[in-house]
């Protein structure tokens, strides 16, 4: 194993990260496979990857992964405690619901968290999560209290990391990316704002679904050059441990064509990686609508499509009477918007039809 500066916190963390979403007991419903294992066979799975040289165990409260926050606390008190590093996170955007849900967290690890983000934080909360009262300004006593080790903002949208990296009071980012959503990655490694914060990346695997088309040791490869501090995998059973931790994995690079290509001997792809700059006049996350045909093909379907019927008739209706097309101008992928959301909305129509 392999290991990184978490930004200027003084941390040193595992190139790659135990991210517990599969340990937890209970249907999941945004993963393609469920593992449910009990407290014990959880604990024996984080202490094998721990064996292996694993010291970055992330989670989040039960409200989000169910037990997997109990099941970590229980690992936790089996080991050297300085020797692992916990990173939590919850759903609040208010000083006084994030302090009490950190002090919950403490109760439910039996210790105190090293790092603990603000979780999902979008441009719709931003000014809660920044503001004065906010989220962050509650981490930011915690810190100074010594209820937790440093302060995190977690978020899916280029915009919000970057404010959190301009932000004193952040000392860690989380954000996601794989060979295939790169273009988030692509932005951070040309932004001179992030080099002094320490980067947890998620979603190599794509929850998962890109296991298949491409190999474990692909997808931890081919996002090896990017500077993140440490890489999050999602890990459910012994065997997955195993195979993500047991050796040191080689840089792989693919160009995002490759990764198209090789998605193509499945299903017709939206080559989008996600770069987030096709900013909609309606507001629409096209970017998001992309994602979700694509997980769609790759076995989301369900879930897929729900989140999609959420806003994709005004999307469509706005898409194809929009004049402006300032999302083609900024798109490096060169997508032509208004057919790829027509390939988008006879999706979901077709669903709705079976």
């Amino acid at each position: 194993m392999r290991y990184r500066k978490l930004g200027n916190t003084g941390l040193v963390v595992s190139e790659l990260g135990f991210g517990t979403i599969p340990i937890l007991r209970g249907r999941v419903p945004v993963l393609p496979q469920y593992y449910n294992p009990d407290t014990p066979t959880a604990v024996a799975i984080m202490k094998k990857a721990y064996d292996l040289g694993c010291n970055l165990y992330d989670t989040a409260i039960p409200e989000e992964y169910g037990d997997a926050q109990m099941k970590l606390g229980e690992f936790a008190a089996t080991v050297d405690r300085k020797s692992i590093i916990i990173s939590d996170k919850a759903r609040f955007y208010s000083g006084a619901d994030i302090y009490r849900e950190v002090l919950r967290s403490i109760e439910n690890l039996g210790t105190e968290p090293d790092i603990y983000f603000v979780h999902q934080v979008d441009d719709d909360c931003a000014d809660e999560v920044f503001g004065r009262y906010g989220a962050l300004d509650a981490l930011y006593d915690l810190k100074r209290e010594g209820k937790i080790g440093f302060t995190g903002i977690a978020s899916h949208y280029y915009s919000v990391l970057y404010r959190a990296a301009l932000d004193s009071r952040v000392d860690v980012l989380q954000g996601s990316g794989n060979i295939l959503e790169r273009g988030m990655l692509d932005r951070v490694r040309e932004e001179k704002a992030f080099c002094e914060k320490g980067f947890i990346l998620n979603k190599v695997y794509a929850a998962g679904l890109l296991i298949g088309p491409f190999s474990v040791p692909e997808l931890i490869g081919g996002v090896l050059e990017y500077p993140f501090s440490s890489a999050l995998l999602g890990i459910g059973t012994f065997e997955q441990a195993d195979e993500a931790f047991a050796e040191e994995y080689d840089p792989v690079h693919f160009s995002f064509e490759e990764v198209v290509a090789r998605l193509k001997e499945r299903f017709e792809p939206v080559a989008c990686d996600r770069c987030e700059r096709c900013v909609c006049p309606f507001g629409h996350e096209i970017h998001t609508s992309f994602r979700q045909f694509n997980y769609y093909h790759l076995g989301k379907e369900f879930w897929a499509v729900n989140k999609l019927k959420m806003d994709l008739e005004n999307t469509y209706r706005h898409c194809l009477s929009c004049t402006e097309h300032a999302c083609m101008r900024e798109c490096l992928r060169g997508l032509h918007m208004p057919e790829e959301i027509e390939r988008v909305h006879e999706l979901v129509r077709a669903w709705g039809k079976e």
